[in-house]
């Protein structure tokens, strides 16, 4: 079949694309910027892209008339805006009015259990985008999932962070909420095999795990699995303000995600059995076994997306690629550094494996230090670290930056700063003429971002200077 997918580059939609190409379909990838586009998808000639924005209805013009069921993958826990209900009942209308020009039999729609007679606001919009995407025209498929397991996603990055840094916790109340967490590759199993599948036209089901467990229970399992011994005493106190906070400080997450976490995760999630197993011959993986099959994807450096790459967290950027790509010449400050490369083969492998656990060559605990000045004023910190050790892409992210051109053809990476700041940086590393060329560039915003050049000056010097000697060395 011809199957669209909308949030092409987002967590579920990055890993269910190479499961529809291999059962034979070819995918079409609606994106907001072709720059984040996997080159692997790119060059596969059973995937095409198409730039679309859904919340921009005037640029979605060219889907493909002959499609037979599109996934509509698009939704944020990240968005704390206040309309922020009324962006994605926009974002779903725009996309059924686009849809309903091809002729798409069925879509299918990953959505959140919603049993629970009061619901967060994330849940009351998924909700809500149930009943906006239900069209006689075509045929709806909806899978309500609860908390999805899984290397990279933020659940379990968060369930990570709190477990492996903290032996013992006091933690709020909500900890105590019960939910039916479920594997991912077994989300990807009933969104992949319910592709033209006539049963489910127009039905909606509950996807979740074979446990009902609290988010108490899910931290000391993990710790299991883990072979860690951990406490957690759990206290009435803590406002989900403060519990907002706990999780953004001691975690790699957001502040604007921990508070919509904070949101859902005291509403119990516990979905409603239905026949859905046997219609598709899955069997649901427990907890633990999900949680070990996510670390030997860890362990294999295979994680194909997580949490940390979307752009829905990324301030000005967003998916504005282009604009950023060109760094700016004029009214900006500049660091720059050149060295003679002896081997540019290893220097490009030291570029594409620096930041997270491998740092940053020259002055880590300075790096770490900003990292933590950056998270006190709330900022994303260092903890964000990279999804893979060893590749990076356009979009991915990389500590406080973010990859905007990475191509080691051109022998070039350009990143962009997302730590508060009072105006816009880039990092870039470039060999030409086996040379290493390395250029800070910072465009000040006002008074404030001159004074914040000056002030930093003399620790770029040394702190460059070491990095680039120990990148062309």
């Amino acid at each position: 079949m011809k199957i669209l997918v909308t949030g092409a580059t987002g967590y579920i939609g990055k890993r269910l694309i190479p499961l529809l190409v291999q059962d034979g379909h070819h995918v079409i990838c609606v994106v907001r910027d072709i720059l984040r586009a996997d080159k692997l998808y790119v060059e596969d000639p059973h995937i095409d892209f198409i730039e679309g924005d859904f919340l921009k209805p005037e640029t979605l013009t060219n889907p493909p008339k002959d499609i037979d069921v599109a996934y509509y993958l698009i939704h944020s826990m990240s968005n704390s805006s206040k309309d922020f209900e009324d962006l994605e009942a926009r974002c779903a209308e725009n996309f059924k009015t686009a849809i309903t020009k091809t002729n798409v039999q069925q879509v299918i729609y990953l959505s959140g259990i919603t049993n629970d007679k009061e619901l967060s606001k994330h849940l009351r919009s998924r909700k809500q985008v149930e009943e906006i995407l239900k069209s006689d025209n075509y045929a709806t498929t909806i899978f309500k999932a609860g908390i999805i397991v899984g290397s990279g996603s933020s659940s379990f990055e968060i369930i990570r962070d709190l477990v492996e840094k903290l032996p013992f916790m006091i933690a709020p109340k909500w900890l105590n909420t019960k939910t039916q967490p479920l594997a991912v590759r077994d989300v990807l199993s009933y969104l992949s095999k319910s592709a033209g599948d006539e049963r489910l036209y127009n039905q909606a089901y509950d996807i979740f795990g074979p446990e009902v467990l609290t988010y108490k229970q899910m931290l000391l399992e993990f710790a299991e699995v883990r072979k860690l011994k951990r406490y957690i005493l759990t206290v009435p106190v803590m406002t989900p303000k403060l519990s907002s906070y706990w999780l953004y400080f001691v975690t790699s997450t957001s502040y604007k995600l921990a508070s919509s976490l904070v949101d859902s995760m005291g509403v119990q999630i516990i979905g409603k059995p239905s026949n859905i197993e046997e219609l598709l011959g899955i069997k649901p993986l427990s907890y633990k076994e999900a949680v070990s099959l996510a670390f030997e994807k860890i362990e294999q450096n295979s994680i194909i997306s997580s949490w940390k790459d979307s752009m829905v967290s990324s301030g000005r950027l967003k998916n504005n690629f282009h604009k950023y790509v060109n760094v700016p010449k004029y009214g900006c400050f500049k660091d720059y550094k050149e060295r003679p490369v002896t081997d540019p083969e290893e220097t490009i492998r030291k570029i594409w494996a620096i930041g997270g656990n491998t740092g940053w060559y020259y002055g880590t605990r300075l790096w770490r230090l900003r990292g933590y000045m950056d998270k006190m004023v709330g900022g994303i910190g260092l903890r964000r670290g990279r999804t893979s050790p060893t590749e990076l892409h356009v979009g991915d992210s990389l500590d406080f930056w973010r990859v905007i051109f990475a191509d080691k053809d051109k022998q070039k990476l350009l990143l962009y700063a997302e730590m508060k700041l009072p105006g816009e940086a880039w990092l870039e590393f470039k060999i030409e003429d086996n040379k290493l060329k390395q250029t800070a560039t910072f465009r000040p915003r006002g008074l404030a971002g001159r004074l914040y050049w000056y002030s930093v000056l003399p620790f770029h010097g040394f702190i460059f200077r070491g990095m680039i000697n120990k990148l062309a060395s």
